[in-house]
């Protein structure tokens, strides 16, 4: 058997003896303010939408941004020397990105590939208005450290699922992410809710669209999910995770 993540969950608990993957809520701000009131009051901010496959920003370009993302999917990777490209987050909504240049006070600091991975939209501000806004009340500092802790959260997530060689573990354990961040209960199981082609979970993972139909396939004959217009339903996100453990 393979090994996967087998913890998981908003929806049941996590299997014996693996760490849930759903992170504790972080304490919330002396305020109701949301992130997302606090981003759309910021001077120069707008709402924009990227199409599938299109790229929001690349490594290297001017962090002139704070990214707030309201509906969809943001993949964002690291581009090595070899080519070879490694997705580090799989972003869901309400996950803030576009940050770091905040911290490191650099104007060119992006270090990562941002790709919206389904149809995204976002609320996007200038980093000197962030900036200025975090100056003027520390609450929405904790916002912002807030939005950061979970995607770097998300990052961990990510990495661990990388870290299994076996590709049929490495799909399960992305399976079991993507019914946490974007699963919806049903009543045959969890519908992750994002039209995936094989192609796409390919390069989330680091393998091919060949072998990514392949070990689909071989989930579905096991009787563990379900592929319909691109919409994977797992039946028992518990007993998937058995099953490769």
């Amino acid at each position: 058997m393979v090994g996967a993540n087998a913890g998981f969950s908003r929806y049941s608990g996590p299997a014996s003896g693996a760490p849930a993957l759903s992170p504790p809520p972080l304490a919330t701000p002396p305020s109701s303010t949301t992130l997302l009131e606090v981003m759309r009051g910021l001077g120069g901010s707008t709402t924009e939408t990227v199409e599938r496959g299109k790229t929001i920003f690349f490594p290297g370009d001017p962090a002139e941004k704070v990214y707030l993302l309201r509906r969809g999917a943001v993949r964002l990777s690291r581009v090595y020397e070899s080519g070879e490209e490694i997705t580090v987050a799989l972003l869901r909504e309400n996950s803030l990105f576009g940050v770091l240049s905040l911290l490191t006070g650099q104007r060119s600091d992006r270090f990562y590939h941002a790709v919206a991975f389904t149809r995204v939209e976002m609320v996007t501000a200038p980093a000197t208005s962030v900036k200025r806004a975090i100056e003027q009340d520390a609450a929405v500092g904790l916002l912002m450290l807030q939005g950061l802790s979970s995607r770097i959260l998300q990052t961990e997530t990510m990495i661990e699922t990388l870290t299994h060689r076996d590709m049929s573990s490495r799909l399960v354990s992305f399976l079991l992410v993507l019914c946490r961040d974007f699963g919806v209960p049903g009543g045959e199981g969890i519908t992750i809710d994002l039209r995936l082609s094989h192609q796409a979970i390919a390069e989330a993972i680091g393998s091919t669209r060949v072998t990514i139909t392949r070990l689909l396939g071989d989930l579905r004959n096991a009787g563990l999910v379900q592929i319909d217009r691109k919409k994977i339903t797992v039946f028992d996100p518990l007993a998937l995770a058995k099953q490769f453990s």
